[in-house]
């Protein structure tokens, strides 16, 4: 297998010589351009590269596209088949009628293995990077590759974590999900309300008394393929709070978590049965001499995962946020369409632009 050297891509940037790789988050308030990946779980690589620029012309979408081969699309395994999804938002319901929670957000992974051998490229996920650019843009994609570190991640989130400009730290939590505008539910709404409110607490932690405002609530914003409810929460950073406490306060995030948090993370932890990994952790970039930042939610987000016993595999994770008022069939139904177009997408049957991406 050809070495893949570390790299790192964010809109237009793209990032190269690897520097320093760290579980600290201190080093985000340190100097210089910083990748990084949260795993849900809490695992932390941010890693510093000493060239970052603009790509170059011929560094194209296209081309790095058609170095990928995806997995067949009817490869992809569930870590919660149709039954027991079902089965664990009726349990959800069930805690909701108890008054142990709110909301919870319910995830599964999606595994298939990547093609090896008989001509295929070794998988990069920089190619899948621009496969995903060309066939469901988002505004926070970007892609991370730190093999030795066990890191290879290309997400098309749609959600903003956390902004940063200076002291201002801003959040846009996504709920509620329709392939329309006219498809939304009312729980979708309710949904939506409940998360920025703990958002909203969640900054209040690190942020001056009264900073913390909700410039946009429920705003409809479309995404290939469906529309979302998306909101803003705003806040400053209180003096002597920097990443360590910001990602303390707000990690994970709420949007796919539940509320209260800390009930939903323990009933996650009893009905998912696979380890979340990059998906619904954080995903994104620190200027730390320029004082600014963009992670997003790793939702949409695909990951190379090369530990176990043969060829590698290609993970991606799906959920829904469930209320009082879910149906566990519609619950099913939503995590489908979130997964349906970005596997088409990631095994190379999508059609963009009038051509299969291959």
């Amino acid at each position: 297998m050809r070495d893949l050297a570390p790299m790192a891509r964010f809109g237009g940037l793209v990032a190269s010589d690897l520097r320093d790789v760290t579980a600290d988050a201190g080093a985000l308030d340190s100097a210089g351009f910083w990748a990084v990946a949260v795993d849900f779980e809490g695992r932390t690589v941010c890693a510093r590269f000493g060239d970052v620029r603009r790509a170059p012309a011929a560094d194209t979408d296209a081309d790095r596209a058609a170095a990928w081969h995806g997995p067949d699309r009817a490869a992809w395994t569930t870590s919660l088949d149709r039954g027991a999804y079902e089965a664990g938002v009726r349990t959800v319901r069930e805690r909701i009628a108890a008054g142990d929670v709110y909301q919870v957000n319910l995830c599964r992974v999606l595994t298939a293995p990547l093609p090896v051998g008989a001509g295929a490229p070794p998988p990069d996920i920089d190619a899948l990077g621009a496969v995903l650019a060309l066939g469901n843009p988002a505004p926070y994609a970007g892609t991370i590759r730190l093999p030795a570190h066990g890191v290879e991640i290309a997400t098309a989130s749609p959600e903003l974590f956390l902004r940063r400009d200076g002291r201002t730290v801003e959040s846009g939590p996504i709920k509620g999900t329709a392939r329309t505008a006219d498809g939304f539910l009312p729980k979708d709404e309710a949904e939506n309300v409940m998360i920025v409110d703990l958002v909203r607490n969640d900054l209040g932690r690190v942020c001056a008394t009264g900073s913390v405002t909700v410039p946009a609530l429920c705003a409809v914003e479309p995404h290939p393929g469906l529309v979302h409810l998306v909101s803003t929460v705003r806040g400053d950073l209180r003096p002597g709070a920097g990443w360590p406490e910001l990602l303390a306060a707000a990690f994970p995030p709420g949007s796919v978590t539940g509320a209260p948090k800390a009930s939903a993370l323990r009933i996650i932890g009893k009905l998912e049965t696979a380890p979340r990994g990059p998906y619904c952790g954080a995903v994104g970039w620190v200027d730390a001499d320029r004082g600014t930042a963009a992670l997003a939610v790793g939702i949409r987000t695909f990951w190379i995962d090369r530990g176990g016993p043969g060829r590698p595999q290609l993970r991606f994770g799906t959920g829904a946020g469930i209320t009082w008022g879910s149906d566990p069939a519609g619950e099913w139904a939503e995590t489908e369409l979130k997964a349906e177009r970005l596997l088409a997408v990631a095994s190379g049957v999508h059609e963009a632009s009038g051509r299969t991406l291959r």
